[in-house]
């Protein structure tokens, strides 16, 4: 951008709007590839996110094509192999909670909506294991997006640097949007950052933070119909007078 930041006028504020609001985590994409001019061009908008002091913490890792799918493969074998044999699951902790570990409502409450809302659309009934899984699995192959995202962050860095992170991710979904692409942050991939980390070059101090599923969603897709609620902004505002 040339021009001035202060004096830079928003002409067309209905489609940043529009941006925010019709982003959601789309969970089926078409096969149609997104040109790597289109995802710099995405990356180069989101540079401009805010992080604490200018430190900008991010590192971001594209995979496509064979790449891609040889992560999708190694991953897809581990969760197979951790569904058969739970007692893997120590050996594929995550770096950081990104889930509390002991839940409270609200929050249980709207965290049950949202997989009772998803499970319904698809038909996936309580206790249908293997249903539950392969939809589960579905994370590991980015929902058929032509591009996976993974994003990495310095061990070294505090906790305000992944608050800087979201804005960034954020950055990066609403980008999306402007170029009639959509995308689904997904923190399933943390578990199996052993496998990823290395997979994608990543330093033996990099700490894996999210991936993310980049293309363009598919409209027919039924699990693409499912919208999850928000409270109210009066819910959650307090004004101090």
């Amino acid at each position: 951008m040339n021009t001035s930041q202060v004096s830079t006028r928003i002409a067309d504020p209905d489609s940043v709007d529009a941006a925010i609001e019709s982003r959601f985590s789309a969970r089926a994409f078409l096969p149609k590839p997104v040109e790597r001019e289109v995802i710099e061009d995405i990356l180069r908008v989101a540079m401009r996110a805010p992080s604490g002091t200018n430190t900008q913490p991010w590192k971001v890792h594209v995979l496509q094509g064979a790449t891609k799918d040889a992560l999708i493969a190694k991953v897809c074998q581990a969760h197979d192999a951790l569904a058969l044999n739970p007692d893997l699951a120590k050996d594929y902790a995550e770096a950081y909670d990104y889930y509390p570990t002991q839940w409270v409502s609200p929050y249980i409450d709207r965290r049950r909506e949202c997989g009772f809302g998803l499970y319904g659309v698809l038909g996936i009934g309580k206790g249908d294991k293997e249903k539950m899984h392969q939809q589960h699995q579905r994370n590991y192959k980015f929902f058929d997006a032509p591009v996976g995202l993974m994003f990495t962050i310095e061990r070294v860095m505090g906790r305000g640097s992944l608050l800087d992170y979201g804005m960034f991710l954020q950055s990066i979904m609403l980008a999306a949007r402007a170029r009639g692409l959509h995308t689904c942050p997904q923190a399933a991939w943390n578990h199996f950052a052993k496998l990823i980390l290395p997979h994608i070059g990543a330093g033996e101090n990099d700490m894996l933070v999210c991936g993310m599923s980049l293309g363009y969603a598919d409209e027919s897709a039924l699990v693409n119909t499912y919208q999850t609620t928000r409270v109210d902004s009066k819910s959650f505002t307090h004004w101090v007078e």
